[in-house]
């Protein structure tokens, strides 16, 4: 129920969201330097798992990244398809992906899934697994913290997680932790990210 608050929230915020952080200028040159070097290694189609505005899939297709945007929030699907005529979005969950198995090369998860509850996550990376071919790429990028926790986001609760917890459920439904890092930027919250790999035979 929680998720479907917050999906309902964005709608409502989804044009002052759009307007004050759908540019990729608006993003961190960190996470830009890593979600290029990560891009540029995956063979086969990427989703943009929760991609908003879709900012970070047209940047990608710039890039030459064959790439699709999918997006719980309607509104933010119009605005996406609006800025970006030249990429393709359409509404989509990330427990539902909508794509036959191992058909994606890679998945671009980037805090997508602060909003979900704990209990939810293992049910989204089992799709997740379902979709990425063996031996392809997710990115997961997320609210970094001491303990699963929830906190008071601007537009709709959201939660922290340890890396450690979240490998452990990764681990779980077939991913293989290639890197993972924490950094805290002024004047925000602590930052998680975590590369993975699909993997063979899972």
């Amino acid at each position: 129920m929680r998720g479907q608050q917050a999906f309902e929230a964005y709608g409502r915020r989804a044009r002052e969201y759009a307007d004050l952080l759908g540019s990729i200028s608006a993003t961190a040159a960190e996470d830009r330097a890593l979600v290029e070097r990560w891009a540029s290694a995956i063979d086969g189609p990427v989703l943009d798992v929760g991609c908003g505005p879709g900012h970070w899939t047209a940047w990608l297709r710039e890039l030459g990244v064959d790439i699709e945007g999918i997006d719980p929030v309607q509104e933010f699907v119009d605005i996406a398809a609006h800025r970006h005529p030249d990429c393709a979005y359409r509404q989509g969950t990330a427990e539902a992906l909508g794509v036959p198995s191992a058909s994606l090369g890679g998945a671009l998860v980037w805090y997508s899934l602060i909003h979900t509850e704990p209990s939810g996550l293992p049910a989204a990376f089992a799709e997740l697994a379902r979709c990425i071919r063996p031996g392809g790429g997710l990115l997961l990028g997320f609210f970094e913290g001491s303990a699963v926790e929830p906190f008071g986001h601007k537009v709709a609760t959201a939660f922290t997680w340890p890396i450690a917890d979240l490998a452990r459920l990764l681990d779980d439904a077939g991913f293989i932790i290639e890197h993972a890092h924490a950094r805290t930027d002024t004047g925000a919250r602590p930052h998680g990210a975590i590369v993975a790999t699909r993997a063979s035979g899972a």
